[in-house]
This record gives structure tokens, sequence and C-alpha cells, in this order.
């Protein structure tokens, strides 16, 4: 068997295309034009590309962009003027503050300074607590985008046995969350677990997402199961920086029904996601 390689980079752009066509219709309307606002502290190489796909991918959806800037020696109430500013301006309908910050910056201090009806990353405290209850609108965009890949590939998930690797905030709890509301039944595999990889051997659906290259190897996964590799990880291999997964690619694609790449998978419906939730929190504030 040999598995389908599910090319995010691809879906990703279908999506973008679907809400630039929302967009334009919204405006036709009289609608405000939906804004996404980005914070970029410092010029760390990797956080400028991420910032500049994310602006791309706005364009391309035909919303308004804004990059607010600050210098890495910025202080904390700096940063805090730009997140109220941004959140009391009208044209505005997601923030988006580059994460990481740096050491002096706090991360927790910002994601709660975001109003939550501008919190395209879905990491406000209240949004977190929305998607407990099976009521969010703004859900963390990774996750979202794994489980728009899923739905894309399997249809239905119901009753599907899903298998998520890592409990961060950020991805794991979420897609956790995401998973049991679609209604599969599911298993969070941690660093405390016992016997991990026989765990993970029972899964329809397998998402890795902790952070470790190559950790998920072809005797942790199902013979037919749908991996889904959220790990971007930077290794030295034969004297190249090479990024991988948290699944090993060649050592298990002979044995999923489909598996997603590293880069080209999640990575790219990540930022469509975030898109979307700019469209949707622009709907919102409509009502």
């Amino acid at each position: 068997m040999s598995a389908k390689i599910i090319d995010g980079r691809h879906i990703s752009e279908q999506l973008i295309e679907e809400m630039a066509q929302e967009v334009k219709e919204r405006m036709a309307q009289g609608y405000k034009q939906p804004g996404l606002a980005v914070v970029l502290v410092g010029d760390d190489p990797a956080s400028a590309i991420y910032v500049r796909n994310k602006i791309r991918s706005a364009e391309k959806a035909g919303m308004l962009s804004i990059v607010k800037r600050l210098d890495e020696s910025c202080s904390q109430q700096a940063l805090d003027d730009v997140v109220s500013e941004l959140n009391e301006r009208d044209d505005v309908h997601g923030i988006l503050v580059q994460l990481p910050l740096p050491k002096h910056l706090s991360e927790e201090r910002i994601i709660n300074l975001i109003k939550p009806s501008k919190d395209v990353d879905g990491f406000h405290p209240m949004n977190a607590g929305l998607l407990s209850l099976g009521q969010a609108t703004l859900i963390p965009c990774t996750p979202l985008g794994c489980l728009e890949l899923l739905k894309r590939e399997m249809g239905d998930i119901s009753g599907k046995h899903a298998v998520v690797i890592g409990r961060s905030n950020i991805v794991g709890k979420p897609m956790a969350r995401l998973l049991l509301l679609a209604n599969c039944t599911v298993t969070v595999v941690h660093s405390k677990s016992v016997d991990p990889a026989k765990l993970c051997q029972q899964a329809d659906i397998l998402v890795a997402a902790v952070g470790v290259p190559e950790l998920v190897t072809r005797d942790w996964v199902k013979s037919g199961a749908v991996v889904i590799d959220v790990g971007i990880n930077a290794i030295e291999q034969e004297g190249k920086r090479k990024l991988v997964g948290d699944v090993n690619f060649n050592d298990v694609v002979d044995k999923c029904q489909a598996i997603t790449p590293v880069p080209g998978g999640v990575g790219p419906m990540t930022i469509a996601c975030l898109i979307k939730n700019t469209l949707i929190a622009a709907t919102l504030s409509d009502n």
C-alpha cells in the first residue's frame, strides 16, 4: 500500500479562494472589508517569514492587512499600547501577535489583552473555555486546519478512534476537543503515558503534535491509518539543515492510508484558518 500524500498547500489555496469570494460578496453588500493586524516584535527571520506569509494570504483573500513592527527591546507597556489601540480600531477585526516574543515580554499577558472577539489565534482563555463547551467561534488555527484536512480526506469521521500525541494548549488539547466534537473516540498520548506506541497502534486517525523529530515510526502506526503530522523540526542531516515532522515519513508512508508531508502539509492550513477566523470575526462584528 502506498499512502496518499495530503497536499496542504493545494487545499489551503482552495480555502483562500473560497474566502476571497465571500469577502467580495460581503463588501458588495456594503459591509466593511475584513481587517487583519499582525504585530511583530524584533527581527527574527523565521517570524518575519511567517508574518509575510500571513499578510500575503490575507491580501489574496481581499482583506485589509496591517503590520505593526516593534523593536526587540521594546517595553511591555509599548506592546500593550499597540494591542490596546488595535482592540479599539473599527477596521481591525482580527489581531495576531507573532509568537514567540522576546523573553522580557509576557506572552500570557498579551494573549489575555487581545479582545476575545478579535483573537484570531484562538488562544484567549475565554475562547479556550468556549471550545471546551463546544461553543467556540474562534478556534486555534492549527487544530482547525488539521480537522479540515481530515474531513476533506475522510468525510465523516464520526466513530473513528483518534490518537493525539501531545497536550499543549495551542495544538494538543484543542485538537482533542475538536475530534470529540466530531464524534471521534479520542486518546491523548503524552510524556507520562505508558507504552505510547501501543496506544498509537490503535488509531484510525493519528495526530502528532509533540515537537520531537521523527518520533513516530512504523511500529507506532496502524495499517491504513490517516496520519496528520503537525511537527516542524529543524535537524542537521548530511551537513545540511532539513525540516522534518514528528513522524518518520519514509518509515511509515507505505503503511498509511494518507499522510501529511513536512513541509507542505499542516503549515499552509494554519495560515488559511487564520484568514478564516478573521472572516468569522468580521462577520460577527456585523451583528
